[in-house]
């Protein structure tokens, strides 16, 4: 049995797994203010379920892209952010918006735990396969966490191609032009390993971005199947 001193100091802070009135409140300030700086275009909606388990997995340009992820949708992502965020005033800010702690550089057990409850709640979850910011300057090798996720939990993969957020706020007063296209489901199938899965899944997306930004997945291998 766990007592006190074996918790994480994760479990003592409040974490969701649903929606809030107060995450609507705030997602409609944020929707709001991102209209000032950029004009988003979603194509590709009708590839995204309405309900169940999804992992919605997107190329990674800034620090703002769970904005335009996140306003390109009809449901609530829940993602993991870097656990020093979580110490600082914006700390109960960013759990209400879904988000949730991860000490990044380790394998972090709670944090796969709890993106495995995201799951397990039949909600979505978001993540950035390459782990780190592209800056814009094309996809970097993607580490095979999503992959794996996706396998263990047997829910689809919607690869997520966001263009223009790596000029947020270059161009003030004038708005950035921000394209979010949804790709259809990548799906685990049983032969998959989680590194075939993650080739899938990049190969798939770099395919949606312009080839400035395909980065190591611009080219596919001879003979290799989507």
């Amino acid at each position: 049995m766990n007592t006190q001193q074996d918790l994480d100091p994760r479990d003592r802070k409040k974490y969701y797994l649903e929606e809030t009135g107060f995450r609507r409140l705030l997602i409609g300030m944020i929707r709001i203010l991102f209209r000032a700086i950029m004009v988003m275009k979603v194509e590709g909606l009708e590839n995204f379920p309405l309900d169940g388990a999804v992992i919605v997995a997107a190329n990674h340009n800034t620090n703002f892209d769970v904005f335009p992820m996140q306003l390109a949708l009809p449901r609530p992502i829940f993602f993991m952010g870097k656990a020093e965020l979580f110490n600082t005033p914006i700390g109960p800010l960013i759990r209400n918006l879904g988000a949730f702690p991860v000490h990044r550089g380790e394998k972090d057990e709670w944090a796969l735990g709890y993106a495995h409850k995201v799951l397990a709640h039949s909600q979505t979850l978001g993540m950035f396969p390459e782990g780190t910011r592209s800056k814009g300057h094309g996809l970097n090798v993607a580490k095979t966490g999503t992959a794996r996720m996706a396998i263990e939990m047997n829910c689809p993969i919607i690869p997520m191609a966001v263009v223009g957020s790596d000029q947020f706020f270059k161009r003030f007063p004038h708005r950035s032009r921000v394209t979010v296209k949804l790709l259809p489901a990548v799906l685990p199938s049983p032969h998959d390993t989680p590194l075939f899965l993650t080739d899938r899944l990049m190969f798939a997306l770099a395919a949606e971005l312009p080839e400035s930004m395909r980065g190591v997945y611009a080219e596919l291998p001879k003979g290799f199947g989507r």
